[in-house]
């Protein structure tokens, strides 16, 4: 999986007071836990940017004043009206501990369904995926060359040898649909044929 570096300073004083600070300054308050301590910092929007408006998972190697460590976002506050980010949570990785993060779903070859005139509807985009942090991968890769018109794939359907799907095996990730144009011309045929 990808990683991003981004370089934080340790936060003196933990508070709102201190908090509206960091942010007037261009600065994000954030968090680290799951290590053997919990570690206030800040770090700037803009590294943050690169990793937060993207459809792509990342590793955060963080630098906080010297010492780093892996993490992952594990939460982010927005602000309700500006979409300014308020505050960051990071989780420190341990590679002996498997870690459920949401990985991408890509939709992979040539639906014979969707060539027929079916609609292809993704229902999930994105799988929780549980694994050790060397095991994750970029995408979920589903391949839909199989797919007909009324069929689909299921969470259940997906096997891999060193990742686990925490979705529910009956969740449908994409399928194919009966479209419109598709289902008039079935019963224009059928009419034909009276």
């Amino acid at each position: 999986m990808k990683s991003i570096t981004i370089s934080g300073s340790l936060r003196e004083n933990v508070g709102k007071r201190d908090a509206k600070q960091l942010r007037y300054e261009s600065l994000v308050p954030a968090v680290l836990y799951g290590g053997a301590t919990q570690t206030h910092f800040a770090v700037s929007v803009t590294d943050l940017k690169a990793v937060v408006y993207t459809p792509v998972v990342h590793f955060i190697d963080l630098d906080i004043a010297g010492a780093k460590s892996q993490a992952i976002i594990k939460d982010i506050q927005f602000h309700p009206l500006t979409e300014e980010i308020l505050h960051v949570d990071f989780m420190e990785l341990d590679a002996k501990k498997p870690v459920v993060i949401q990985i991408p779903v890509r939709l992979t070859g040539t639906s014979p369904g969707v060539k027929t005139g079916g609609k292809l509807v993704q229902k999930l985009r994105k799988l929780s995926v549980k694994a050790l942090p060397k095991d994750h991968v970029d995408n979920i890769d589903v391949s839909i060359a199989t797919l007909e018109v009324g069929k689909s794939v299921r969470v259940g359907d997906l096997k891999f040898d060193k990742l686990v799907i925490t979705n529910a095996a009956e969740d449908t990730i994409v399928s194919v649909t009966t479209s419109r144009a598709l289902r008039q011309a079935e019963q224009e045929a059928a009419a034909g044929k009276k």
